[in-house]
């Protein structure tokens, strides 16, 4: 099954989907950054680095899957949740190139705030444009902890399918285990240069983490997040003023911050996947990312769909 993935970000869709077993044709990302990341882990994706208002779908037409994490701003409580007169609102865009690529399926993500009621109308547009192109929508919160991920990172994740698929499509299952904390999640990395204190951080980090907090280029410098998310990473014994270039020295005696892996594996990113650029250009990556796990769980089953259409096509021929 072959997909194209817009706002492709650093990748954490684009894994998720790949470990699900879609083969990308296209990813469509605006930022060199995240480009050069995408080219460094896997250089054999076609990573096309442009505004996805240029892009034409036309070349991709027939790929099974339409994909991306269309830029939340417009539709996030901390922006001025704009919605349509959003200039970074790229729901219009996915509409079009599902018209010009004609997918069986398209999976977007945003943000929670998308729910909001003040949305209600935008989402009844949006819906009623992808039903005049033939397909049926559904929606879903879905959180980050639920599929393994060490914090809770609601996010709202859109599908639309077509008619003949959409009746055996069914959103994931929730795990049955409980999601890792930070402490153990971490402690590997805390005690990377033989830091005495990481058995007992570990020991008071006992539960998962907050929603990580990207920012943006208009943004000072990589933190994790305003203050309130900074007081929830206090009470994990870390502190959330900034990221640190590595992790605590032998006889360190302060409170740790994360690193940029750290934040990754928080993310769900496995170690070997790795962010090019300086810190902060690296850590705005995997705060932005949409966590793999996350993504394979809805790629999974969007894929079990099509094997279920698939079996109904030959039960009834």
């Amino acid at each position: 099954m072959t997909s194209v993935e817009i706002c492709a970000g650093a990748g954490g869709q684009s894994l998720g989907l790949e470990r699900a077993g879609f083969e990308h044709e296209a990813l469509v990302e605006i930022d060199g950054a995240c480009c050069a990341t995408l080219r460094a882990n896997r250089p054999r994706w076609n990573v096309l680095h442009g505004d996805v208002n240029q892009f034409d779908g036309r070349a991709f037409a027939g790929v099974e899957l339409l994909a991306g994490g269309v830029p939340c701003p417009p539709f996030s409580v901390a922006g001025k949740q704009l919605g349509a007169k959003d200039e970074r609102d790229l729901f219009p865009e996915a509409l079009r190139l599902t018209d010009e690529i004609r997918p069986r399926a398209v999976m977007l993500e945003n943000v929670r705030g998308f729910l909001d009621p003040g949305f209600e109308g935008y989402r009844d547009r949006l819906f009623a444009q992808f039903r005049k192109l033939g397909y049926r929508t559904d929606i879903k919160l879905l959180r980050a902890s639920d599929h393994g991920v060490p914090q809770l990172r609601p996010r709202v994740v859109i599908v639309a399918l077509r008619s003949d698929d959409a009746d055996h499509f069914a959103w994931p299952e929730i795990s049955t285990a409980t999601a890792p904390t930070v402490g153990n999640t971490l402690l590997d990395l805390m005690a990377a240069n033989n830091w005495r204190g990481a058995e007992a951080w570990a020991a008071g980090a006992q539960s998962i983490g907050p929603t990580i907090v990207g920012g943006s280029k208009k943004h000072g410098g990589p933190d994790l997040g305003p203050s309130r998310a900074r007081k929830a990473w206090a009470q994990l014994g870390v502190n959330g003023g900034t990221i640190a270039d590595s992790a605590p020295e032998r006889d360190f005696t302060e409170v740790p911050k994360l690193t940029v892996r750290m934040v990754a594996r928080i993310q769900g990113f496995p170690d070997d996947w790795h962010f090019t650029g300086r810190k902060t250009a690296a850590y705005r990556q995997v705060g932005n990312a949409f966590p793999p796990p996350v993504a394979e769980a809805v790629g999974r089953s969007i894929m079990q769909m099509f094997e279920l259409a698939a079996r109904r096509t030959v039960m009834v021929a």
